[in-house]
This record gives structure tokens, sequence and C-alpha cells, in this order.
């Protein structure tokens, strides 16, 4: 059988100690083939984001992982903090959800996008510029020389996300991590970013784990789509099934708050109630306090993944 390029088994994230110890992602389990995108979605609070900092290694100090998390075939919580560093940027990308925080707002962009490439690559100075140029025109950038001397708050949002993208790629990852990367940008640019990812995924071979809150935009980038839900994984399996049939109350409540362009409508759908206080999860499902569904049994006992159709993976006792 093929090893996935990426396996999280039974993932669990815990910050603090005594009683400040939260639990922020509690026993999470997926895989990403190479090549594959994995959509990861849910509300703030999910432990979207946490997941992907476990796999960069930028995780507070004050954090605990437990589990395993298999990167081409090497446990990553078994690294040295070198052997992280040599990884990041190299095999393992990540394009962060506000590029204006994430790059350095007194670097020229082409100079920060160098950089990677003289510490992973060797590159001299020279090289690695002209490389950065070529960068920056591969992702769309119009006259590319120019604006490799162009500071961050020069540029449009859309361009930044660009650069962050040039920097990602720069070292021909073998997974790109894509944090809400087109949250805060206009439909139209929003549209130009992902078509440019389907786009470089296929020319680079890349995998891509891609989050968002947004399942409009998951569902024109994810082969598969993990549904995640107050730092627990509710919902697994091809996009198409779970967008199509989704079987947990909550992907259900999801999918129904999204507009829809055939219906005018006063009021859009939303799903009562809030994320639970990861320091005080109800018991049993924590979705049960806002599920229509819920029933006394469902606060019983904290609901085991269990398979509903082919490759599709429900954590409900009523799916």
């Amino acid at each position: 059988m093929t090893v996935p390029l990426l396996q999280a088994d039974d993932l669990t994230i815990t910050i603090g100690d005594g009683h400040d110890a939260v639990r922020v992602l509690d026993r999470v389990s997926f895989a990403l083939d190479r090549g594959a995108t994995l959509g990861v979605v849910g509300e703030s609070g999910c432990g979207k984001s946490m997941t992907a900092l476990a796999m960069m290694g930028l995780l507070p100090t004050s954090a605990r992982v437990g589990g395993r998390l298999l990167f081409e075939g090497v446990d990553l919580r078994d690294l040295t903090a070198a052997e992280q560093r040599a990884l990041r940027g190299r095999r393992l990308a990540m394009i962060f959800q506000e590029p204006m925080t994430a790059l350095n707002p007194v670097v020229p962009v082409g100079v920060q996008i160098a950089e990677t490439l003289i510490v992973h690559e060797r590159l001299g100075t020279a090289a690695a510029q002209a490389r950065a140029v070529g960068l920056l025109d591969r992702v769309g950038i119009a006259a590319p020389a120019e604006r490799a001397h162009a500071f961050p708050h020069q540029m449009s949002g859309g361009m930044r996300q660009r650069v962050m993208i040039a920097m990602a790629i720069a070292c021909h990852p073998a997974l790109l991590i894509a944090d809400e990367p087109t949250t805060a940008l206009d439909v139209s640019v929003q549209a130009q970013i992902l078509d440019l990812l389907l786009e470089l995924q296929r020319d680079e071979g890349m995998a891509i784990l891609f989050i968002s809150h947004n399942l409009g935009v998951v569902s024109q980038m994810a082969d598969e789509i993990l549904v995640m839900y107050a730092g627990r994984a509710v919902e697994l399996g091809p996009a198409r099934d779970v967008l199509m049939a989704p079987r947990h109350p909550y992907t259900r409540g999801l999918i129904a708050t999204m507009p829809d362009i055939g219906h005018r409508q006063t009021m859009l759908p939303v799903i009562d109630g809030n994320v639970p206080d990861l320091r005080r999860r109800p018991p049993g499902c924590a979705y049960a306090p806002r599920c229509p569904r819920a029933i006394a049994d469902c606060t019983a006992g904290v609901p085991p993944f269990h398979r509903v159709a082919h490759d599709h993976d429900v954590a409900c006792i009523r799916a």
C-alpha cells in the first residue's frame, strides 16, 4: 500500500499545565496523499490552525503533543529544533492567514523570498534574488523585477498573498499548508488566488492542506474534507460525499448557512449557540447543546468515528 505523505493518528495538543491545561486538539486522525488536497473546515476555535502549527513546529512552548504526526514516514514530534527548521520552507511550507503580519514590513519582498533560497538551497545572494524575481513572475505579479524592491505596505492584499505563495513554493515543497489564504481578499482576487494554487499544484505535484471556514471555497479545492468542531474531528470523507450527503448535524448546519443564489432570503440561516469554551467542553458530544437532533445518549460519551459509507467516517451516534 502507498504510504500517505502526511498522517495524523490520535493527534492531541494540550497547552498549559495543571488546572490551566487546555486540550485544544483531541485525538484527531486523518491522512493526505501526495498531490491531493485535504480541506479542513469549521468555525473559529475548532482547532484548524492549531493542527497546521503542529505540523510546522510552531506551537507555543507550553504545548504538549500526543499521538503521532507522520510526514514522509517520520514522526514530526521526534525532530530536533534544527531538523524542524531544515524541514520548514523546504519540504513543508505554509501560507499564513494574514500576509501583512507574516511578511517583514521593513524588508523588500524580493529579499524575503531570496532568504528562503539562500538558507535551504545554499544559493548566492545574486542567484537567489534572480530566482525571487522569477518566482514573483510565476505567481502572476506584473513587473516582477520592479516589485521585488517593494515593501509589503506598497502592495495590495492580493499581491501580498501572491508574495507569500512565491515564498512558500520557492523550494518545491511536498506539502503546502494554506491557512485561510483568501479570507481578507475580495471575491475576484480570491478566485485568482484559488486558480493560482490549483495551477501550481498541477505543475509542482505538491499536496495541499487547505484550511478554511468557507465551504464554498473548500468545495473548489479539496479532494477530501475534514470537518472539525471544538478541537475534534466530526466528519471525514470525499469532498463530494461530505458536501452532497453530509452525515453529521454540524456539517449539515454549516452547509445550510451558505447563501443560495437561486433563492431570495431576508435572513441567512445560522447555527444557534457558540463553539464551547475548550476549558469546559460539554460532556459527550461537544456539539450536542447546539444540535437539533441531540438525544440523552449524546451526552453519555464522546462518539467515536465510524464508517457510514465508502471512505466516509462520522463521529455521531445518529449518523
